[in-house]
C-alpha cells in the first residue's frame, strides 16, 4: 500500500501524551496549586503548543478527578479531597497487591536488584528530604512487578490514579512516615525473593494503603 501522506497519527499522539505528562506533573508536584484557575491559553503558550492538546489533556485530567472542569465557567485544580484520595489509595493498594502476587514467581535475579537499586535511591532521599527523588524511586520500585505482571488492564487503571495519590505521598516522604516505607520496601524485596507471593502481595497492599489522607 501507499505511505500516506500528512503528519504521521503518532505523532499527535505523542504530543497529546507529553501535554498531558506535563501538565499533570505540574499538579502533582505543586507548581499548579489546589485551587488554581487554568486558562487553556495560558497553558499553551507555557509549554508552547496548541490549544488542542491542552484542551484533551484537560479532559483527561478531570477524568482523573486532577481538575474541576465546569464547562462554561472554569477549569480549576482539584482541591485534596479526601474521599477521593481514600478512594484512589484502595484502587491502587487493590491493584499493587495483584501485580505482586502474578509477578513473584516471575521476577529474575535483575528485577530484584532494580528494586534494591531504587529502594536505596528511595532511601537516600527521604533521609535528604528531597521529596521528587523520592517519589520517583519509589515509582521506579514498584514498576518492577507491574511490568513483569505484564497485566495490561491493571497498569492503566494504575496510570489513572496513581497521581491522584502523589500530593498525599508529599507529606509522608517529607516527614518521618517516609522511613517506615524503607523499611516495608525491604520486606517487599526479601518476600519477593523468598517467592514468598502471597505474604508479599499484602506488604504491597499495606505500603500503599497506609498512605495518610489529609485528616489522618
Amino acid at each position: 500500500m501507499p505511505v500516506p501522506e500528512g503528519e504521521p497519527a503518532i505523532g499527535r499522539r505523542l504530543l497529546r501524551d507529553d501535554v498531558y505528562g506535563r501538565l499533570r506533573e505540574a499538579i502533582v508536584g505543586g507548581v499548579l496549586a489546589p485551587g488554581e484557575q487554568l486558562r487553556d491559553g495560558e497553558l499553551a503558550a507555557w509549554l508552547g503548543v496548541s490549544r488542542t492538546p491542552v484542551r484533551e489533556a484537560l479532559l483527561r485530567l478531570a477524568e482523573a478527578g486532577l481538575v474541576v472542569a465546569r464547562p462554561g465557567r472554569s477549569t480549576t485544580v482539584s482541591p485534596l479531597n479526601v474521599r477521593d484520595l481514600r478512594d484512589a489509595r484502595d484502587v491502587v493498594a487493590a491493584l499493587h497487591e495483584v501485580a505482586v502476587r502474578e509477578a513473584v514467581a516471575e521476577l529474575t535475579a535483575g528485577d530484584l536488584d532494580a528494586m534494591r537499586s531504587a529502594n536505596a535511591r528511595f532511601c537516600a532521599a527521604v533521609r535528604q528530604g528531597d521529596v521528587d527523588a523520592a517519589i520517583r524511586a519509589d515509582d521506579e520500585l514498584h514498576a518492577v512487578p507491574v511490568a513483569v505482571a505484564a497485566n495490561r488492564a491493571l497498569a492503566a487503571v494504575l496510570e489513572r490514579y496513581t497521581p491522584v495519590l502523589r500530593r498525599a505521598e508529599r507529606l509522608r516522604f517529607s516527614t518521618l512516615g517516609g522511613r517506615a516505607s524503607v523499611a516495608r520496601h525491604d520486606e517487599l524485596i526479601r518476600l519477593c525473593a523468598a517467592g514468598d507471593a502471597d505474604r508479599a502481595a499484602t506488604v504491597a497492599f499495606d505500603t500503599w494503603h497506609s498512605l495518610p489522607t489529609p485528616e489522618e
